[in-house]
């Protein structure tokens, strides 16, 4: 069995330069986007999602605050009005989506 040949040292990493990755380039942001910049933004393309996000913790919270006085029956129609606001909020993100998509389409 023949003998690998001499086994050069690897340069070790430095960790004080990026790993060069062929075909990336990374983008520099010269503005980055803040919370409230992009919260304003999302919800001026989409306004439906907020307002069901918004529906969903009002049923929620009275849901849970009529539970709590021991009104069992409103509190129940409560948490059905949650799984409805919900599915709205869930449409609403679809068809969100769907409504980019297209737009990127055309």
């Amino acid at each position: 069995m023949a003998a690998p040949g001499p086994v050069s040292p690897e340069a070790p990493f430095d960790p004080s330069k990026p790993p060069v990755i062929e075909g990336f380039s990374p983008t520099v942001y010269s503005n980055p986007e803040g919370f409230k910049e992009k919260f304003i933004r999302k919800t001026r393309e989409n306004p439906m999602v907020p307002i069901g996000c918004l529906g969903t913790a009002a049923a929620l919270t009275y849901g849970l605050y009529c539970f709590h006085r021991g009104q069992s029956h409103r509190s129940q129609l409560m948490m059905r009005t949650r799984i409805a606001a919900q599915g709205f909020t869930v449409v609403a993100i679809l068809l969100g989506l769907a409504a980019s998509a297209m737009k990127s389409q055309a």
